[in-house]
């Protein structure tokens, strides 16, 4: 069975560690309102979806 022969320090455990962080949300742009929405999704503000509209303004906004 292999064991390590020294025992790994704290900083080139967190140092190995640090590639695993989560990034951060990305947004872009709605080509209808120009508010920021997460890609493939319905915009929150208007309701459109890939130039079309798909949710109707009053329930979209409520």
């Amino acid at each position: 069975m292999a064991v390590p022969k020294k025992k790994t320090s704290k900083s080139r455990r967190d140092m190995r560690r640090s590639h695993h962080a989560l990034a951060g949300s990305t947004y872009v742009e709605c080509a209808n309102c120009g508010e920021l929405a997460r890609p493939h999704h319905v915009c929150d503000s208007c309701g459109h979806y890939h130039g079309r509209e798909v949710v109707s303004e009053t329930t979209a906004t409520a």
